[in-house]
């Protein structure tokens, strides 16, 4: 994946959280990512992880992302 996006292929939803157990987005911004701005990216990409740890959500094991 490019590396203005957070995505690993791993698109699954937790049904409890509501996150993507790959990059921790929600799905209205998986729907809107492309038609966001730049500045709105980042700021999501930015949170992500603390989302991620505050939901209790571990990156897949043996994905790593690439710039």
């Amino acid at each position: 994946m490019s590396k203005d996006t957070p995505c690993v292929a791993v698109c699954m939803i937790d049904p409890k959280t509501k996150l993507c157990f790959g990059c921790g987005r929600t799905l209205p911004e998986i729907a809107r990512w492309h038609a966001m701005e730049g500045a709105e990216r980042l700021a999501v990409m930015a949170m992500l992880p603390a989302r991620m740890t505050e939901a209790g959500l571990q990156p897949i094991a043996g994905l790593s992302k690439r710039a």
